[in-house]
């Protein structure tokens, strides 16, 4: 049932979003969204859920530490309760998210395309605001106070 269900999905969300090569999509399994690479996968072992992977980005030299400790911070503090997860790409050594969408929480393409585009939103942020900053900005936000967090 999940590949007929992925497959509907992925067509209502390119029908949302106006991509007219929808088999490209269903082949590479690939989306731009807001200039993330965003895999759209499901899983043998996990029939009930879609999966989007995001790709935010590579850490900078020295602050890898710092940006481990905020990652778990943001998954606990904000990611556990959307079935999403900040991690590391093994393969890259990139930043990513994972979020799981169950089918049945009523999910069609035209909600599909607000959540990844709300998600980019967040990687646009953590790119940003953290990937990318300059060193003092980097410094008041890994200082521990708090304040970088925001939902």
């Amino acid at each position: 049932m999940s590949a007929e269900r992925y497959t509907m999905l992925v067509e209502e969300l390119c029908d949302a979003v106006g991509l007219a090569d929808v088999g490209h999509v269903l082949d590479t399994r690939r989306i731009e969204v807001d200039g993330f690479d965003v895999q759209l996968d499901y899983f043998e072992n996990d029939l009930d859920a879609i999966y989007a992977n995001f790709d935010f980005g590579t850490m900078t030299a020295g602050r890898t530490l710092v940006i481990f400790r905020l990652m778990l911070e943001a998954n606990l503090l904000i990611y556990a309760q959307d079935q999403a997860q900040l991690g590391l790409n093994g393969d890259t050594g990139g930043m990513v998210l994972v979020l799981r969408i169950p089918f049945d929480s009523g999910i069609n393409g035209y909600a599909l395309a607000d959540l990844l585009v709300h998600y980019a939103g967040h990687g646009r942020y953590w790119r940003q605001n953290i990937l990318e900053s300059n060193d003092e900005m980097f410094e008041g936000i890994a200082s521990g106070a708090y304040h970088w967090l925001r939902a």
